[in-house]
């Protein structure tokens, strides 16, 4: 049973894609709008949402920085002022790779403001209008990372602030759900983009951004709650999950080499 209502038209929907300059957040914004989506994309880079939107005609773009709260209020209005806003994907983010003897305040800050606190600025900002004019397809989405299940190996800085995301998530569901707000958590494992490109690892299941929206816009069909994937490596990280923490721990080390 879908815990959401499941999105498969969308047509004269409006969508804001936050952190849609590059990866994931771009191929979904492309494949949005190949599907009648008029989708409204921002990120830092002024100047990737200028070339989005010479090539998506209809598109709209809306530099921001999420970690400003001000800014974010103001970019909210701005795209509140173009009519009914239908949903709203939070996909900024901020990634380096980090171990515990390396420990980086400044890193550590620069993740938790741009992946978490900037979702938080968003949906400040946005949920009124949302629980306002909802007819009952209207939705939030958070992009997490699969990262966010447990502690893994150079996350030292990203996991906790996807696992944060995560329940943050479940959260919202259980209070906006009742209201005809749609929430789900999209946890990716490893998608090719500027961010995993700093890896220095195999990375297992490999997948282009295109095969990562594809994988969204099916769970949003099917109306998930969670939509994770390449599910052949997610599935496997879920079953880890339910291993008691001293097995977990061995088979980690054993796996990475940690």
């Amino acid at each position: 049973m879908p815990l959401n209502t499941p999105l498969r038209d969308w047509r004269a929907k409006t969508v804001w894609m936050v952190g849609a300059s590059t990866g994931i957040g771009q191929a979904t914004a492309s494949m949005l709008h190949a599907r009648g989506a008029r989708v409204i994309v921002s990120a830092r880079k002024a100047d990737a949402l200028q070339a989005f939107v010479a090539t998506h005609p209809g598109a709209i773009a809306l530099p921001l920085d999420t970690t400003d709260r001000q800014a974010v209020a103001d970019a909210t209005a701005q795209v509140l002022a173009l009519g009914r806003l239908d949903g709203m994907v939070y996909c900024a983010g901020h990634y380096r790779p980090m171990r515990a003897d390396a420990l980086n305040m400044a890193e550590l800050q620069q993740h938790l403001q741009v992946n978490y606190a900037g979702a938080l600025h968003l949906l400040e900002a946005v949920l009124p209008h949302l629980l306002e004019t909802t007819r009952g397809d209207a939705f939030v989405s958070l992009v997490g990372s699969v990262a966010g299940y447990r502690g893994l190996p150079l996350s030292l800085a990203y996991g906790p602030t996807k696992a944060a995301l995560i329940h943050l998530a479940q959260t919202l569901y259980l209070d906006l759900h009742p209201r005809g707000v749609g929430v789900s958590i999209i946890n990716p494992g490893f998608v090719e983009t500027p961010l995993t490109a700093q890896n220095q690892f195999h990375m297992p299941a490999l997948m282009q951004p295109h095969e990562a929206a594809s994988a969204i816009l099916e769970g949003w069909a099917q109306g998930r709650f969670e939509i994770h994937f390449p599910r052949r490596f997610s599935l496997w990280l879920k079953a880890l999950e339910l291993l008691p923490i001293s097995v977990y721990f061995r088979l980690v080390r054993r796996i990475t080499g940690a």
